[in-house]
């Protein structure tokens, strides 16, 4: 498959954007939001493999505040607002009428508030996997699952929580245990290049807009409930998510309840990343959900 990479102006940054697959092919490309703040695309080039079978271009980018984007110290510019200019500027400069959009964990916040705020033209279909249309309902289920932990990280996370002091080792490492379990890991050498490969992270970003850690919204993002706003979404909607998902079945389910035009796919052996923990199942699944759309 061809690969082009580029950089992008958007104002006094830029951003970096990968794209597989012809964008002139007459197919319609799927755009990817990758999650965070500020954790890079790496892992969508786990898609190369449904580009080259499906024939369906990808682009795929890094955000502003992280990977080889720009990366400004100034922590105002990490908002919504600042990601959605951004995606608004990728499509626009890229010439991508038509879409469509998958989002990821925080990628799927902002395709939420990108289509519920912005109404653009040319999204396609939607796809929201693993993400959440609630900060608060995020927070309860991760302290749901937090009480599943062994007794002496369950007491390291509340006393980091109840101190403020998030870099102790005991918490450190309760917090480790956390998102082994729920969201993804461990790297090794067999791990494919794209999830080995050194990445700037975008800590500045992900501590600003959401907080110190999954469970503990506590940055811009705190107040971001877009439920009731859902209704107005009659795009055909495919919502993806793994048993053992930091998007827990209730998390989904409230999506999938609140939106017009939706469909779920829980997979049973992922956590956070089914396109990673079930790959083959994931992209079988997108295979036939493109099945009869252009």
């Amino acid at each position: 498959m061809q690969v082009r990479t580029g950089y992008l102006p958007f104002g006094q940054y830029q951003t970096y954007y990968r794209i597989v697959g012809d964008l002139t092919s007459g197919v319609t490309p799927l755009l990817l939001l990758h999650g965070g703040p500020g954790s890079t695309h790496n892992y969508f080039e786990s898609f190369d493999q449904f580009a080259e079978r499906a024939g369906r271009p990808l682009v795929m980018y890094d955000q502003l505040g992280c990977g080889q984007s720009s990366m400004p110290t100034d922590p105002s510019v990490f908002c919504a607002e600042t990601w959605v200019k951004e995606l608004q500027n990728l499509r626009t400069q890229l010439g991508l009428t038509k879409v469509h959009l998958l989002g990821q964990s925080w990628g799927g916040m902002l395709a939420l508030i990108y289509l519920c705020d912005t109404h653009p033209k040319g999204v396609q279909s939607l796809i929201l996997a693993s993400t959440l249309s609630s900060a608060a309902l995020w927070a309860q289920e991760q302290h749901r699952l937090i009480n599943s932990l062994l007794p002496v990280d369950q007491a390291a996370i509340a006393q980091a929580e109840a101190s403020g002091d998030f870099t102790q080792p005991a918490y450190l490492k309760a917090n480790d245990h956390f998102m082994l379990r729920h969201a993804a890991g461990p790297i090794t050498g067999t791990s494919p290049e794209y999830l080995r490969r050194p990445k700037r992270a975008g800590t500045l970003a992900y501590q600003t807009a959401w907080g110190p850690n999954e469970y503990g919204p506590n940055g811009n993002l705190k107040a971001y409930d877009y439920t009731d706003k859902l209704a107005q979404l009659t795009l055909p909607t495919l919502i993806t998510s793994g048993v053992d998902d930091l998007c827990t079945p209730l998390i989904a389910k409230t999506m999938v309840d609140h939106l017009p035009n939706a469909t779920w796919t829980l997979f049973a052996h992922s956590r956070h990343m089914a396109f990673i923990d079930e790959s083959a199942a994931y992209f079988e699944r997108l295979t036939t959900w493109f099945a009869d759309r252009a």
